[in-house]
């Protein structure tokens, strides 16, 4: 819940501090929290601290006459801070230039006198007038985690990624062009600087550049095994994964799901599904992961979240899984379910623009950035082309890239034929992209097509291409293809190392026990619903693997 908004009472007097304390207390404390600081000093670090947890001061009540700060030089601090506080001084006898410097200066709402005797007749009407004034103006702030970064940040970018594929609510603030954004910067004890992406909790810890593991643990993902030995270990949280999780779960195995960035895989960060069976209507690849997730939950499966596999381990009769971060899970059985990436561009300017501008995948995190803006696509699949439909909802115009000759070749029939109505798409068939440029930020493209080069004034290209598996951490462990997916059932020789009487099933690998489903596996269908269909026959050899045990 909300913390209630603050009244902060600032006097050097420790007596007359307990005696206003005492008496705001009496009168305000079921609607306010009352504060008390004994310096100016003290009651900007309190200052601080609430603005950084994004809660409210709605009255400062200050001694005018303190030493070393004056109320008017507290004051005019604070509510750099505090901006919409209502402001209330105190003196011990009239001073009328003291008023005078108060109301020019700072706004100041009220002026009183001490002592305040009887409150009731000389302190809480006019109290009651300003936080009256104040809670009717008053607009509750967003209470949640707050990213403080500036929109060509890469770390920036990399969070607002990882906390919306997580499904984690934030408000995103850039302190280069927000007032909101300044001020809470300013409450820092250390502001930020332009490369810098500062995330504020709602506990008012403030977490600067974080890897992805540190905001997990800040944000209450598990990052932890709970248990010493699992039945079942399942690595990627993709399709593949969860479907795997769901089911090993469902039949009574101890399962265990790891994933490194967010439950979903890439299919998590497409916009639309529009083939994907029992869904008519569609659904976002974000929905079908959280429905995904919660199902697994509920039957039992456990999620570790941020933690990537290092390599595996073959300790017969259990597999043994090493983390990144030296951590070992023992367990009986595994699925990898790693999934693939896009390939990254070897291009002038890709390295140093990634992040801002050149985007891989993220099309549904920055496409509203990108409100009549030009932006480009790069790819002919079904993700690059669920990511132009999104965009064009978007931007002005969209640049469809590719390398074919056409979409038919390589996209579903459903998306090429949305892309051809769509007023706001160009489609560039045979195109190579040659450089990216720009001085902070993407600015401008160029490509090379079958009528020479063209050159783009453009604000980001969205590159899905190519697919890397994820297998590098299985090096030396399983056998792989020339391309880094992973063998299975049949294509499992006896040169691979495979050592038992019994062949392969079917999403075996060369070591027994350990299955690949998915888009990770050698000859797969990329598709959502194979991926899904794979994960869940993959727990049906897993059970039998444990009979053979």
């Amino acid at each position: 819940m909300a913390a209630k908004p603050a009244i902060l009472a600032v006097d050097d007097d420790a007596p007359v501090l307990r005696a206003i304390e005492r008496d705001l207390r009496a009168r305000y404390a079921d609607d306010y929290r009352v504060l008390a600081a004994g310096s100016g000093a003290d009651a900007l670090e309190v200052s601080r601290e609430l603005t950084r947890r994004g809660d409210p001061i709605a009255l400062f009540v200050v001694d005018q006459r303190m030493p070393v700060m004056s109320g008017i030089e507290f004051l005019r601090e604070a509510l750099a801070l505090q901006p919409e506080a209502k402001r209330v001084l105190l003196t011990a006898y009239a001073d009328t230039e003291a008023a005078i410097a108060a109301i020019n200066e700072i706004g100041v709402d009220q002026y009183l006198l001490k002592p305040w005797d009887p409150p009731e007749e000389r302190l809480y009407p006019a109290l009651d007038d300003v936080l009256a004034d104040w809670m009717a103006a008053f607009r509750p702030a967003f209470s949640g985690l707050r990213l403080l970064s500036g929109r060509w940040t890469p770390d920036g970018h990399a969070i607002r990624d990882f906390l919306t594929r997580n499904q984690v609510p934030y408000a995103w603030i850039d302190p280069g062009t927000d007032t909101e954004g300044r001020r809470l910067a300013d409450a820092l004890d250390d502001p930020p600087g332009p490369a810098d992406a500062v995330v504020l909790l709602p506990d008012g810890r403030a977490l600067r550049n974080p890897a992805t593991r540190e905001l997990a643990e800040a944000i209450g993902l598990s990052t932890r095994p709970s248990l010493p030995f699992y039945d079942l270990v399942i690595v990627g949280a993709g399709p593949a994964g969860m479907a795997a999780a769901v089911y090993g779960a469902s039949e009574g195995l101890k399962t265990l799901l790891v994933e490194r960035e967010a439950p979903g895989g890439q299919a998590g960060t497409t916009s639309r599904i529009e083939n994907y069976l029992g869904f008519p209507s569609g659904l976002s690849g974000s929905d079908l992961a959280r429905r995904a997730l919660i199902q697994a939950r509920r039957l039992g499966a456990e999620i570790l979240s941020s933690q990537e596999a290092a390599t595996i381990r073959r300790s017969d009769p259990y597999r043994t899984i090493v983390l990144a971060d030296g951590s070992e899970l023992s367990c009986q059985a595994v699925v990898v379910s790693t999934g693939v990436a896009y390939r990254q561009l070897e291009v002038a300017g890709a390295t140093e623009l990634a992040g801002r501008g050149v985007y891989y995948g993220a099309a549904t995190t920055e496409a509203l950035l990108y409100r009549d803006a030009v932006v480009g696509v790069i790819g002919g699949g079904n993700s690059a082309g669920q990511a132009t439909v999104h965009l064009a909802r978007y931007a002005a115009r969209v640049h469809l890239m590719v390398r074919n000759e056409g979409l038919g070749a390589t996209m579903s029939a459903y998306l090429v034929d949305q892309i051809a109505a769509l007023d706001n798409v160009d489609v560039h068939p045979l195109c190579e992209t040659l450089e990216f440029a720009g001085d902070d930020h993407l600015e401008r493209a160029t490509f090379m097509t079958p009528n020479g080069q063209l050159e783009l004034e453009i604000a980001a290209v969205f590159v899905f291409i190519g697919q890397q598996p994820r297998t590098a951490w299985l090096e030396g462990a399983v056998a792989r293809d020339d391309r880094g997916f992973i063998l299975t059932g049949a294509d499992v020789a006896a040169d691979h190392g495979w050592n038992l009487d019994r062949d392969p099933y079917l999403l075996e690998s060369s070591m027994p026990g350990v299955f690949a489903a998915g888009d990770v596996r050698h000859r797969s269908i990329k598709r959502i619903a194979s991926a899904v269909g794979e994960g869940s026959m993959a727990v049906q050899f897993v059970h039998q693997h444990l009979a053979d045990l």
